[in-house]
């Protein structure tokens, strides 16, 4: 039986579309998801099913899944594009069609892919937010080309864009054009808990990586740059990915004073505490989570100058590092073990700007603030619209004065 559709003005059901349960895209849906369930709007959820044996995606979606009164809903979906999406695209449509949710957001390349291409009722608002995505993508490249091709077809049935940076949105416009509606800038938050003290482990590594190992992630420029160092370096590698296995290929031809820990995925403040640092040395990033979350957690930071990073620094964005460069990267890492009072002071100074800037509370009330106002927006433009239709419908009218 379809559920009874909610009585009122406001938005009251929100769909989110996503991929897999990871990462930093992870992390924002979920935040989203407890808070707007805190504030009485039914929330569902579609994402791809967790591959065999992920043990910690699995946990994951066991754990969010009592918090969507519209369900949690799993489909086996690839990483490219394919005709997988064909079926994935009629599946978001049948369960939107079921759900009737006020607003349908995706989020990423493939959750906004199907949220926008999925058959909806004209009521649905459709929200995309790209959390880098496609915009990572070369327009000179095969795959930008065609990922930058079909946002440029997908702005007509977008209602609006929630760009999580200034520097996604400066991204979408030059890559892709105008945008089909309303856009506006809403930055990730951390929670008040997440402001609490780390408890060290007994053994502690020089410096963490936490993220997905993959190539765009600049693990492989980490090695690099551990290389080149003048002492002994440890290292822990936490999270899990398709180029795994050639980082630690990589990491055995190192040289005999690296050590490299490659430790699986786990929670970011479970890594946080095994490690004096956190180093970040993406080639591409959005506004990444785990700055916000090691600025939380009172960590000094190592980190490239990509995305939305220097948002998060301000006054303290020139000591980003250019990315892929590998002597650069090197040296930051070697002032962070000559000067640790430094780097425990900028830290300090991070967690106090992020403290005041970047609230979880204040993402999830600024992104139902615009979903009302597009929401009222399209209510608007329906009004008309079915006004219009019954004046096309009245009969003919004669006599003097008409």
């Amino acid at each position: 039986m379809a559920p009874a559709p909610h009585s009122g003005g406001g938005v009251r059901r929100v769909l989110h579309v996503m991929r897999l349960p990871m990462g930093g895209l992870f992390r924002h849906v979920q935040d989203l998801v407890l808070g707007q369930q805190e504030n009485g709007i039914a929330v569902g959820v579609i994402c791809a099913e967790p591959v065999p044996g992920d043990i910690v995606s699995a946990k994951r979606l066991a754990a969010l899944e009592p918090h969507c009164g519209l369900g949690l809903h799993l489909l086996p979906m690839s990483r490219l594009p394919g005709l997988g999406d064909l079926v994935n695209i009629r599946e978001t449509g049948a369960l939107i069609r079921w759900l009737r949710p006020d607003i349908v957001h995706g989020h990423g390349a493939k959750g906004g892919l199907l949220a926008r291409l999925a058959a909806a009722p004209p009521s649905a608002v459709r929200v995309y937010t790209p959390h880098g995505g496609s915009l990572h993508y070369d327009a000179a490249s095969p795959q930008g080309f065609a990922y930058l091709a079909a946002e440029r077809l997908m702005r007509t049935r977008t209602a609006g864009i929630i760009f999580e940076s200034d520097f996604s949105r400066a991204a979408y416009f030059h890559k892709v054009g105008r945008p089909g509606g309303p856009v506006t800038v809403i930055h990730n938050g951390v929670s008040e808990a997440e402001f609490e003290p780390v408890a060290p482990a007994e053994t502690l590594a020089d410096f963490l990586f936490i993220g997905e190992l993959r190539m765009l992630k600049g693990v492989s420029t980490l090695i690099e740059a551990a290389s080149l160092m003048s002492r002994s370096v440890h290292i822990r590698i936490v999270g899990a990915g398709p180029d795994r296995a050639r980082f630690e290929e990589m990491s055995k031809r190192a040289g005999a004073h690296l050590r490299m820990e490659f430790m699986g995925p786990m929670p970011a403040r479970e890594a946080f505490r095994l490690a004096r640092a956190v180093v970040l040395p993406s080639w591409n990033e959005s506004l990444p989570y785990v700055v916000l979350e090691a600025a939380a957690a009172g960590l000094p930071l190592v980190a490239t100058r990509v995305g939305g990073i220097p948002e998060i620094l301000g006054p303290d964005a020139g000591r980003l590092v250019p990315p892929r460069d590998v002597a650069a990267l090197s040296a930051a890492m070697e002032l962070v073990l000559v000067d640790p009072a430094d780097a425990i002071a900028a830290a300090a100074r991070l967690r106090a700007r992020v403290m005041a800037h970047f609230s979880a509370a204040r993402m999830v009330e600024s992104v139902g603030h615009f979903y009302a106002r597009l929401s009222e927006a399209r209510r608007a433009r329906l009004t008309v619209r079915q006004g219009e239709a019954a004046d096309g419908a009245k009969p003919g009218l004669s006599g003097a004065g008409h």
